[in-house]
Formats: C-alpha cells, sequence, structure tokens
C-alpha cells in the first residue's frame, strides 16, 4: 500500500500542478468556460466575477498540487482534493449527460476533452484520491518544516504573480487556433467531414411491419418511382458512424454592418493589415482609445488596411463610433471567434494575408513607429 500511495500521490499532484498552470496561462480563456457553466445553470449573476474565481481555482489546483508532493497539512490538502473532485465530478457528469458544456477546459486549449472524457478523467482522479485517503499515514513531509514554508510561499507568490499576468497581457504559451505563426485559411479548411448512414422506415403494407431499408424500396420502372401498393413511408432517421471534427476556425466570417461578406477579400489580401479585435464594445477598455485612433490613422496614412472586428449591433457600432470617435470601419464577427483570437478587449493583431504575424494586448498597445518595419506592402495591382 505505500508503494501505490507514493506513486499515485506523485501522479495526482504533478497532475494538479499541470492542470492549474495550463489554466492560469490563459486566465481569461477560464473565465469564458466558467460563464458558460454559469448560463448552464442559470447563475447569471456570478458571471462578474468569472475572472476572480478562474484566477482562485487555478491558484488552489496548484498549491494543492504542491502540498501532496511535498507531505504538507496532508488532512486538510486530501480533504480539499476530495471536495474539488467530487465537485468537477458532478459538474462533468451534469454536462457528460446532459450534454450541455462540451469542453470542460481543464486543461484549456492544450488538450481538448470530450464530455465523457472529461467525466472519466474525473472519475479516475476521483478513485485516486480515494487511495490516498487510504493511505494517508504514508504521506510524510519531505522536507523539514521551514524548508517546507518557504517552498510554499514562493510557490504562491508565483501562482498569484502568473494568472495576473496573462489576465492583464496575453498567454505565454499560446494553444488557440489564431496563435501567431497561423494561417487562417488552412486552419478553416481542417477538420474532418462526419460520416452518416440514412435509414428509411417504411412499412410493409403486405406484412404491416415496419422495415429499416438502407434505400427506399423503387421499383424497377423508368421513373423510380415507389410502388404505394406494397410500401407506405413512415420516417427516415440519421445514424452517426463517424462525427468528424470541426476545422480549428470555424463560423469564422467578416461582413459589414449591411451584411455584406468580406472574409476571402480580407484574408487573401498580398500585404500587412491590422484587426482591432473588440467581442462586446460595452465592455471594451476606452483609456486605451486615443492610442488606437493615433495608430488608424498612421495606418491610414501610409496605405496599410486598418478593420475593427466586433459581435455587435450596427446601431451599437455607430453609437460607439461616434462616442470614441474612431477613424475606421467595424466589421461584424461571431463573438465566441472574437474571443477566442485575442483575450484583449480591445486587442490588436497583424495579419500578413492569411498569417498571424504579432498581437498586443491594449495593455501594450504598440505605437506604429515601433511596428512600421514589419510591415509589408501588397504589391500594386
Amino acid at each position: 500500500m505505500r508503494y501505490i500511495t507514493h506513486l499515485t500521490r506523485l501522479l495526482v499532484g504533478v497532475l494538479f500542478i499541470i492542470s492549474g498552470l495550463i489554466k492560469s496561462n490563459d486566465t481569461i480563456g477560464f473565465a469564458y468556460k466558467l460563464e458558460e457553466y454559469y448560463a448552464v445553470f442559470g447563475t447569471e449573476f456570478l458571471i462578474p466575477t468569472a475572472v476572480l474565481q478562474a484566477m482562485l481555482i487555478c491558484i488552489v489546483e496548484v498549491m494543492l498540487g504542491v502540498m501532496l508532493l511535498l507531505g504538507n497539512r496532508v488532512r486538510l490538502t486530501l480533504n480539499l482534493l476530495m471536495a474539488m473532485i467530487v465537485f468537477f465530478t458532478f459538474l462533468t457528469f451534469y454536462s457528460a449527460y446532459f450534454n450541455k458544456v462540451t469542453d470542460c477546459g481543464c486543461f484549456g486549449d492544450a488538450l481538448k476533452l470530450t464530455p465523457w472524457g472529461s467525466f472519466t478523467k474525473d472519475v479516475i482522479l476521483l478513485v485516486m484520491i480515494s487511495i490516498l485517503w487510504a493511505g494517508r499515514k504514508h504521506i510524510k513531509p519531505i522536507l523539514p518544516s521551514g524548508a517546507t514554508n518557504a517552498i510554499l510561499v514562493v510557490a504562491l507568490v508565483l501562482n498569484i504573480a502568473f494568472p495576473v499576468y496573462t489576465y492583464n497581457y496575453l498567454p505565454v504559451i499560446d494553444f488557440r487556433p489564431y496563435k501567431i505563426g497561423n494561417n487562417l485559411i488552412e486552419q478553416m479548411n481542417g477538420g474532418r467531414p462526419g460520416v452518416f448512414d440514412t435509414k428509411f422506415l417504411y412499412k410493409n403494407l403486405q406484412s404491416g411491419e415496419v422495415e429499416e431499408l438502407s434505400k427506399p424500396p423503387y421499383t424497377d420502372t423508368i421513373d423510380w418511382e415507389i410502388d404505394e401498393t406494397k410500401w407506405q413511408f413512415v420516417d427516415t432517421k440519421q445514424i452517426v458512424i463517424d462525427e468528424g471534427e470541426q476545422p480549428p476556425v470555424h463560423d469564422f466570417s467578416i461582413t459589414n454592418v449591411e451584411g455584406y461578406e468580406y472574409t476571402e477579400d480580407i484574408l487573401n489580401y498580398a500585404g500587412t493589415y491590422f484587426f482591432l479585435v473588440s467581442y462586446d464594445l460595452n465592455k471594451a477598455n476606452r483609456d486605451v482609445q486615443p492610442e488606437i485612433n493615433e495608430f488608424a490613422k498612421a495606418c491610414e496614412k501610409a496605405g496599410v488596411p486598418f478593420y475593427g472586428l466586433t459581435a455587435a449591433t450596427p446601431d451599437a457600432v455607430e453609437e460607439f463610433r461616434h462616442e470614441v470617435q474612431s477613424p475606421y470601419e467595424y466589421y461584424i464577427t461571431d463573438a465566441t471567434q472574437l474571443k477566442t483570437m485575442i483575450r484583449s478587449n480591445p486587442g490588436l493583431i497583424m495579419m500578413q494575408g492569411p498569417v498571424v504575424k504579432n498581437m498586443w494586448h491594449y495593455h501594450s498597445f504598440p505605437k506604429f513607429e515601433a511596428v512600421s518595419g514589419e510591415i509589408v506592402k501588397a504589391p500594386a495591382q
């Protein structure tokens, strides 16, 4: 039992640390996932606290993993681990059974799990933490108390600083399909189509039984008509053989406020251009707007396209543009895609053709002069 306990302790501790750090790396992305759960359970009043809760969960996960590995405060650590895993097991089961949230966000965008995969993972962790409870007498401190406390203080400081940094800037490691270096057209054309089999339900008028056929019971006449004296159509049903996979970038389109689409025209532009991404104009940081306007005017002067992307209504766009005196046009894009593109509202993305070249949080919004050397002009038409 001792060796099983030590192995399980190592696995659980490392897994909680990795899970917490991955989510800390993309605090806003994890907060979006929490908002989905709040919407499912009708607790929308918690949405304003989603970011703070996301940070706290990440910090607690990492610290519990560290405490378990160090053998510090064993009873408290195991109690908290058990409470967390019981709660998350219920959550993932509910999501899987009722198909409410298709990705738990346990490992951010680094590792996508199906709803049942997330539930299975939590059941395995529940069993492993139960093993730790049974063998808790074998979990001993590995260092003197002074050294242990020093490590915990340093770990706590770092684990507070990391999610605060990624929230105020951008993820240190980017796992999203819109990351720097990715070609969006290639990302939109990936994936794998699903495979389905359509079954036709017909009632055999001679026997009275409903039969499931792969093809309608056509006659051999040249018109391929159904022999209505023998068969009566009842229904069709589709059987999923392979669900396939959506491309990494899907539901991405760029339309103007009148509804005309410009996705291909913009992504196929041969030179450098910029996206100013703001999924919600009401929540956008306005303090940086003078810098944005200055940058957009410099782009216009240099002949570099500058597009605002938002999910707001045309009326909201017009009201916002008048309020902040923006010298650039806004185009409409799906809110989920805008949230995925950049974890900043607003955020700036430099594009060259369909390739993402760079991106900036509004806390580090660049001057045009600082990026002008990276700009590639499109060939003359």
